[in-house]
């Protein structure tokens, strides 16, 4: 039970690895740390959740408009479920505001009853379509030409990067060896299965693949042509503080067959986000933004809740979804090579990640793996990064016994030397500048770091920690990637 960023890998043959550590890499790996097996997952990254996970909006769907009848449909309302309970177990921050799917035209709310019929055919039962009148009482911000909405009282936004980090984090102490700054650049299939990476070999007996953008890639190389991934941009701004009280609900357009279209959320840390695009590329590296998809937002935010684009924008960012020619996801298990392919998981995997890992381990006992008996795993308590519960400078008591977190280091964000510290020393620790923000919001807000950057990069970079810390579970010879500044919500 080890994370490792540099070095040579482990001689010895896995029973299980898992290719991908971001959201449902993690989740698949905690899954079957459940199990008496030795397991590795790996990642390109030198973080979880460093690829399409840390762009996710944060909703906690429900699912309602999802293909009926698909494997999406079934995992997603699964897995909103079992996320919805572990997040409450875990400190994960979700805030239950509901969503309002707003039609603009006449074309669009004809859609609506269908779309409440599909919510229905998805056991989503308490939606309903609501006139003009009560859209405007519900979301009095939003602009003019409204026609109605449909409910969806389920609807939550969620912390996306706790989540993966709580995935890892209980993998991690439940036994998995996690190995960062590890891409696989080879795989040949045998007994054992033998992955080329950047850091060495690696072998094991059973492989799943859940590696997002590239899955495909590795698929192939498998001798498995399932599916191919089209990189789809999707490009958002962040809004400040300010302009939460403008928005009440998630707000959704009606989708299109490029995805769910732009949507005005609140998030759980108390900014609005307006977006995403939806922009399919062949660059499987095209994370930057664009003028144009900016300017696009700004039309389409001005039109939902024209008041927005008056206040501060404090970040945009952008992140790549892995959709394919399919609409549903693209899991299969390969029995006769102990193989397991977890591909086209797009925007809805946050919420489906841990019904996709209960899946994956169904399809492996199901293919003959003897897994054993499942056991409990230690609950977790990850650091509460939302609004809507203290912030440890606002804790007197925790204070007292620690002064470290009555220090303030990010005054935008309120973010203490004590949670810093606790960052740097965790079971998955943060080894860069976005790792720290994605765990304390360090530098997320409205300076963007450029009050606190100075101080937060001392922090990351001084020889000890600050203050005292629990033993972190990190074998490391330092290193990693050059920094290099990004934005999110």
């Amino acid at each position: 039970m080890t994370v490792t960023t540099s070095g040579v890998l482990p001689d010895d043959v896995y029973d299980v690895v898992v290719v991908g550590a971001g959201v449902v890499g993690a989740a698949i790996a905690r899954e079957l740390t459940r199990y008496d097996a030795r397991i590795a997952f790996v990642d390109a990254a030198d973080d979880v959740g460093d690829g399409t996970s840390k762009a996710n909006t944060g909703i906690l769907h429900t699912g309602f408009d999802a293909v009926p009848g698909s494997l999406e449909s079934r995992l997603v309302r699964e897995g909103q479920r079992r996320l919805a309970a572990y997040a409450e177990e875990s400190g994960i921050p979700v805030e239950p505001l509901g969503a309002l799917l707003v039609a603009w035209d006449e074309e669009q709310l004809a859609v609506l009853p269908r779309l409440m019929e599909k919510a229905e055919r998805n056991d989503c039962h308490d939606t309903r379509i609501i006139g003009p009148e009560e859209v405007y009482r519900r979301e009095p911000a939003l602009g003019p030409g409204a026609l109605g909405a449909l409910t969806v009282p389920g609807e939550s936004v969620i912390c996306p990067w706790t989540t993966t980090l709580a995935y890892a984090t209980q993998a991690v102490r439940g036994g998995a060896d996690l190995h960062l700054n590890c891409r696989v650049e080879g795989v040949s299939s045998g007994s054992p299965h033998e992955l080329t990476t950047g850091r060495g070999r690696l072998r094991t007996h059973v492989l799943i693949n859940a590696a997002g953008l590239y899955a495909d890639d590795l698929d192939r190389q498998l001798g498995h042509t399932d599916f191919t991934v089209t990189p789809r941009r999707g490009q958002l701004m962040v809004f400040d503080k300010f302009a939460r009280d403008l928005v009440r609900h998630i707000l959704l357009p009606v989708p299109t067959a490029l995805g769910k279209g732009v949507l005005v959320a609140p998030t759980v840390y108390g900014n609005v986000l307006l977006g995403p695009t939806a922009e399919d590329l062949t660059d499987r590296t095209a994370t930057h933004s664009s003028a144009g998809g900016l300017d696009f937002l700004r039309a389409k935010g001005r039109r939902i809740v024209p008041a927005l684009l008056d206040e501060e924008v404090t970040a945009v960012y952008a992140g790549l979804r892995a959709a394919t020619e399919e609409d549903d996801y693209r899991i299969r298990c390969h029995p006769g090579q102990r193989y397991v392919t977890v591909g086209g998981i797009r925007s809805t995997g946050l919420t489906a990640s841990m019904a996709i890992a209960a899946h994956v381990v169904e399809l492996l006992t199901d293919a003959g793996e003897e897994l054993g008996e499942p056991r409990a795993l230690e609950p977790v308590t990850m650091p509460h990064l939302g609004e809507t519960s203290p912030r440890p400078y606002e804790r007197p008591g925790l204070i007292a016994a620690d002064p470290e977190y009555g220090r303030l280091v990010c005054h935008c964000e309120r973010v203490s030397r004590g949670e810093i510290r606790d960052a740097l020393t965790a079971t998955v620790p943060a080894r860069s500048l976005e790792g720290l923000r994605r765990r304390t919001r360090a530098r997320g807000g409205r300076c963007q770091g450029f009050h606190c950057g100075a101080a937060v990069r001392a922090l990351l970079t001084a020889d000890r920690p600050v203050g005292p810390s629990p033993s972190a579970h990190v074998m490391s010879d330092g290193g990693g990637p050059p920094l290099r500044p990004e934005a999110g919500p």
